[in-house]
């Protein structure tokens, strides 16, 4: 019995993270869905790192360092631990299983 390698399913998701092209709004950027996934992380991390930076400079140039503000940016803070923990395991679990699914393809 031949298997082919083209059409086994497992191989071609296996080979999908290295071989797609994924569109953007703003035109096409070549590379791949795990790329787009990565850098659909880290576009939120800076969306978040902008966010904290927003409220730091209010609290520090407007004077308003009340304790509901210092909770706020606390509570930013957080988010941005959470979402960049969260980044990190996505991105190795996603790795991980593409490794496997090479191994085994």
């Amino acid at each position: 019995m031949t298997t082919n390698y083209v059409t086994n399913p497992l191989t071609q998701m296996a080979l999908a993270p290295t071989t797609t092209q994924q569109s953007t709004g703003n035109g096409s950027k070549s590379g791949t869905w795990f790329e787009a996934m990565a850098r659909a992380w880290g576009e939120a991390l800076d969306k978040q790192a902008a966010t904290i930076q927003e409220q730091s400079d209010q609290l520090s140039n407007n004077g308003t360092d009340t304790p509901a503000a210092i909770t706020e940016l606390t509570a930013q803070s957080l988010k941005m631990g959470f979402l960049s923990n969260s980044s990190h395991s996505a991105i190795q679990s996603v790795g991980d299983a593409l490794s496997t699914m090479a191994r085994k393809g």
